[in-house]
């Protein structure tokens, strides 16, 4: 049966969630820059995360989407999406939930694919929130396209010699070790000719040409890296799975992710929701509130409609996810919501702008920075073009083509197949031919 209801012990969950994240966790987004929520060396933001974290614990909240071996709530897509929703109105939300990317697809893949030795060393300390990482795929010259990588990982009777560079490294900045795709065997396929590094900071040879920001971020506040890998030395313990597995290993940490992005676009749209309707009910101009005028009424129904039309889809791609147990079979449905992660982001927030006038382009607002966010998550794991591919692919071989000349809604033609199939019926009295053919 169809139920749209949350059962009542985990409604209580989200509930607690939603308060603790309006009011202990939203005035963090006042005091300090985005990016700063990875910066573990910020000794007044620390103290203030801190105890945070353990109150999160404290109510088995914490890393929620791992199992419980690894410290985690163990709960599906569906629990996430729903908790993800409320997370995303802060940006410091998913870190004080031990939910913060690209720690958790790092967690993910080092639980699916690390040695004991690995785990030991990199995953427990992530989990526990006292290191953070780095998720490095992208360069300079072909963005996020593998066909082109150039950093190469070349194999040595000792391990791997790692040369190339690598571009907006997420989080390289705060991280203690990277996790590196490079391109290890230049005789087969990109998809099967790559190989994924677990990459000290510290090691010898990796350099940091700058860090960078996002748009209207202070240079000293960026936290992605542009990284140049000058002949560094690994062994085999710093290969992360086997030899050639970086696209098996990859797709591990992106299905999940990019649906908790999904939702927690959906958390931060309705933040700029909020403050659309606000500012309609806060503001009188020519006689009268914003509210009570019809274009600003319609605005409103429309950011609405949009936001809620993107939620229930997100919600039942992950209801799907974890039905059928296969991202695969789900891929479609996540390209979709990738896709509309963007565009109703930048909607919503360019409606925000509009509304508030002057005030809304101005810093003193977040409105400017959930904009450009909304267009970052337009590329993120991968552009919005791609994933639109994907899911027209996906949709197509599903369609089967005509196998006639008409196509299967031609008028004429169904005319026939239903007086064949009705024949008996078509011969009562008071019956009108339209386009059916004569019946006997």
């Amino acid at each position: 049966m169809w139920n749209f209801e949350t059962e009542p012990e985990f409604q209580r969950k989200l509930d607690w969630i939603e308060q603790f994240v309006r009011e202990r966790i939203e005035p963090l987004d006042y005091l300090f820059p985005k990016d700063e929520t990875y910066n573990t060396r910020n000794a007044a933001l620390m103290s203030i995360m801190a105890p945070l974290k353990a109150e999160v614990r404290a109510q088995g909240l914490w890393a929620c989407h791992l199992p419980p071996a690894m410290g985690g709530g163990g709960w599906g897509q569906l629990k996430l999406a729903l908790m993800n929703e409320l997370l995303g109105r802060s940006f410091f939300a998913p870190t004080i939930f031990g939910t913060a990317a690209p720690d958790t697809g790092n967690a993910e893949i080092l639980a699916h694919f690390g040695t004991e030795a690995q785990k030991a060393r990199y995953l427990k300390p992530l989990m526990d929130g006292e290191i953070v990482s780095c998720f490095s795929m992208t360069e300079p010259q072909g963005g996020a396209d593998p066909n082109v990588f150039t950093c190469r990982a070349d194999q040595t009777t000792t391990g791997w010699v790692l040369r190339g560079e690598k571009w907006f490294a997420s989080n390289a900045r705060w991280a203690d070790f990277l996790i590196v795709m490079a391109v290890s065997d230049t005789t087969t396929a990109i998809h099967h000719g790559a190989s994924m590094f677990i990459v000290p900071i510290d090691a010898p040879g990796l350099e940091f040409v700058r860090n960078t920001g996002m748009a209207f971020e202070h240079p000293e506040h960026g936290a992605h890296a542009y990284l140049r890998f000058n002949d560094v030395e690994l062994t085999n313990d710093h290969l992360l799975g086997k030899a050639g597995e970086a696209f098996k290993i990859a797709q591990t940490r992106l299905g999940g992710g990019r649906v908790h992005h999904a939702m927690r676009t959906v958390g931060l749209a309705r933040r700029a929701f909020d403050a659309i309707c606000e500012r309609a009910q806060s503001r009188y101009t020519q006689g009268s509130r914003l509210a009570d005028k019809q274009l600003v009424q319609d605005t409103i129904a429309e950011a609405w409609m949009q936001l809620e039309q993107f939620r229930l889809l997100v919600i039942q791609t992950a209801w799907k996810i974890d039905k059928l147990n296969d991202y695969k079979q789900v891929r479609g449905d996540i390209a979709a919501v990738k896709v509309l992660s963007e565009r109703v982001m930048v909607d919503i927030a360019s409606k925000a702008i509009h509304l508030h006038g002057a005030l809304g382009v101005s810093n003193e607002m977040l409105f400017g920075e959930w904009l450009l966010w909304g267009h970052a998550l337009g590329l993120a794991d991968g552009p919005s073009e791609v994933h639109k591919l994907t899911l027209a692919k996906q949709l197509l071989r599903a369609q089967p083509s005509a196998d006639a000349a008409f196509p299967s809604q031609h008028i004429p033609s169904g005319a026939v197949r239903a007086a064949e199939q009705y024949a008996a019926h078509l011969r009562l009295p008071g019956h009108r031919r339209g386009w059916v053919p004569a019946v006997g």
